[in-house]
C-alpha cells in the first residue's frame, strides 16, 4: 500500500517510540525529520533493564494486556499491528540476536542496551531520516484545527503536515523527559491525567534501612497493608537503599502504593523472609537448630536462615541479645524470632520523587486519542506515542513494547492517512 503524498512529517522525541515512529513513517515514503533535545538519541533507553534493555516479553496478548494498570483495551489495536514477535523479528532481521530469560523477559544476547540503540540508529540512517539534535520544542503551529509546523528553540520553525509527539513523561527527568510535550498537549485542549510515579523506590520510617543499604533479600514476599486491606506480592527480590526499599517486588507494586497513599492514612509493609515455611515449620526448625547447637550464640545459629548483615538488626527487632546461647532462648523469645521472620515490618512514608521513577503514570487522556491510529481527536495531523500517553505497566518489558507498538502505529498512520 502506497503512502499518500506527505510534504513533511516531524517526530518530536528520540526515545524508542519516537525512533520507531520515524522509521515506520519513512518506510512508507514519508519525508521525516526527527527532533531530539539531547545531543544523543535513546538516553533513557540506554538505562532500561539496568543497562541491559528488557526489550519485550513473550507472553500471549491477553496476559500482556493484564500487566497494564489501565488502558489495556486502548493498546489492543497497536499490539495487533506490531507486537512482541514483530519487535523481536525487527531486531533479529537486522543482525541482533535476542534471548528469553526468566518470566519470559527478552534481552539482547549482548546484555547491552546500546546494542538496541545501534540497530535503531542504523535503521534511521538507512531510511535517510533527518535528525535535529539539541533542539527543544517550544510550540506547535495550528491553523484551522490542523497542524502546520513546529516552533523550536532559537525561533527555528519546521513546516509539517503531520506531527508525532513522543516526548515522554516526567520520570527519569535527567534524561530529558521534562514534560514540555504534555504542557503543549494541555495548551491545545487535551486532558492530562494527573502524573504520578510508577516503578519507583519507597521511603521508610525505620532508620536501619540505611545500615542495610545494598543488601538484597531473595525469595521473599511482601504484604502491604493499611490495617484493613492488603496487597500481597509474588515471591521475589527486595533491595535496601539509603532511604528505604527498592528491587523488583517493590517497583512492581509502587504504583498501587502511590495511589493507595493518596487516600490511606498509613501504609506499611511486612517482609515474609521465609514464605515457603509456615510459622509451625519455622518453630520446628528453630527447635532443631537450638537442640543441635545449644552452646552456640543465637547470632551464629541465624546464619543458616538470614544474610549476615541482617542478623544484628533482626535480633534487635526481636529484642534478643545476639550473644545469648541457644540453650538460654525461652519459648517467648522463640516466638519473638518467628514473628519478624514472617512479618518484618517497615512503615512506608512516601514514594521517591517522580523524577526518579522509571515510568510516569498519567499523561494525555486516552479519550483524546484514537486507538486505531494514535491521532488526536482534537487536532488533525497530531499524533501521540510512548510514555506521553496515559498508559503504564509492570516491569518485564511491557512498557517498552507499548512504546515501540504505539510508535509503529503512529508512524504508519501519519504516513498513510
Amino acid at each position: 500500500m502506497e503512502a499518500n503524498p506527505v510534504r513533511k512529517l516531524c517526530v518530536v522525541g528520540g526515545g524508542p517510540s519516537g525512533m520507531m515512529a520515524a522509521i515506520r513513517a519513512s518506510q512508507l515514503h514519508a519525508d521525516v525529520t526527527l527532533v531530539e533535545k539531547n545531543p544523543i538519541l535513546g538516553k533513557k533507553l540506554l538505562l532500561s533493564g539496568k543497562g541491559r534493555c528488557n526489550l519485550t516479553n513473550t507472553c500471549d496478548l491477553d496476559s500482556f494486556l493484564k500487566r497494564f494498570s489501565k488502558g489495556s483495551e486502548f493498546l489492543r489495536d497497536a499490539f495487533k499491528k506490531f507486537f512482541n514477535q514483530d519487535l523481536m523479528n525487527f531486531f533479529e532481521k537486522r543482525g541482533l540476536k535476542l534471548k528469553v530469560e526468566r518470566q519470559l523477559r527478552v534481552f539482547p544476547v549482548t546484555d547491552r542496551s546500546d546494542s538496541i540503540l545501534k540497530v535503531l540508529e542504523k535503521e534511521l540512517g538507512n531510511n535517510k531520516i533527518r535528525i535535529i539534535y539539541k533542539m527543544q520544542l517550544k510550540d506547535i503551529i495550528i491553523r484551522d484545527g490542523k497542524v502546520k509546523g513546529l516552533l523550536l528553540s532559537g525561533g527555528k520553525v519546521l513546516a509539517a503536515d503531520k506531527i508525532i509527539l513522543a516526548t515522554g513523561g516526567i520520570s527519569y527527568s535527567f534524561t530529558g523527559s521534562t514534560g514540555e510535550g504534555l504542557d503543549l498537549a494541555r495548551k491545545l485542549g487535551h486532558n492530562i491525567t494527573p502524573l504520578r510515579p510508577v516503578l519507583v523506590p519507597l521511603e521508610v520510617k525505620q532508620k536501619y534501612a540505611k545500615a542495610l543499604e545494598g543488601l538484597t533479600l531473595k525469595n521473599i514476599r511482601l504484604i502491604f497493608s493499611d490495617g484493613q486491606k492488603r496487597i500481597v506480592s509474588e515471591m521475589g527480590e527486595l533491595l535496601f537503599t539509603d532511604f528505604g526499599i527498592s528491587g523488583p517486588l517493590v517497583l512492581s507494586l509502587s504504583g498501587q502504593i502511590a495511589d493507595w497513599q493518596s487516600s490511606a492514612k498509613h501504609v506499611y509493609v511486612e517482609i515474609d523472609l521465609k514464605p515457603a515455611l509456615s510459622k509451625e515449620q519455622l518453630s520446628a526448625r528453630l527447635l532443631r537448630e537450638f537442640s543441635l547447637n545449644s552452646k552456640k550464640a543465637i547470632k551464629n545459629i541465624l546464619k543458616a536462615l538470614l544474610p549476615q548483615r541482617l542478623i544484628d538488626i533482626f535480633l534487635g527487632i526481636a529484642e534478643i541479645n545476639p550473644a545469648k546461647l541457644a540453650s538460654q532462648i525461652t519459648k517467648q523469645e522463640r516466638e519473638n524470632l518467628i514473628k519478624p521472620l514472617k512479618a518484618m515490618r517497615l512503615d512506608i512514608t512516601k514514594t521517591r520523587p517522580i523524577g526518579e521513577a522509571m515510568v510516569t503514570r498519567g499523561g494525555v487522556s486516552l479519550r483524546d486519542i484514537n486507538p486505531r491510529t494514535m491521532e488526536s481527536r482534537l487536532i488533525k495531523g497530531l499524533y501521540f506515542c510512548g510514555e506521553i500517553i496515559d498508559i503504564d505497566a509492570d516491569t518485564g518489558g511491557f512498557n517498552l513494547q507499548a512504546a515501540f507498538s504505539t510508535g509503529y502505529l503512529a508512524g504508519e498512520s501519519a504516513a498513510l492517512l
